[in-house]
């Protein structure tokens, strides 16, 4: 899955930087450097997408009809 999302990215008080992604509520990284944080922002995002997926599809039942959408 490709999607592109915002990243905000600052400096941190006690040093290296943080990332927030506004779309995804709860999406934070850290890091070193703006990189690192970057990078960690992007795992943050994947693991909460990937768990609210899992979430829904638990329970549904037989007959619900799932596939994959392009939104631009």
């Amino acid at each position: 899955m490709k999607a592109e999302f915002t990243a905000i990215i600052e400096p941190a008080p006690e040093g290296g930087y943080w990332a927030i992604c506004p779309e995804v509520p709860g999406a934070n990284g850290q890091g070193e450097t703006v990189e690192e944080a970057k990078t960690d922002l992007i795992e943050a995002v994947k693991l909460i997408l990937e768990d609210r997926l899992s979430d829904m599809l638990r329970g549904l039942p037989d007959d619900a009809v799932t596939e994959k959408i392009l939104v631009d």
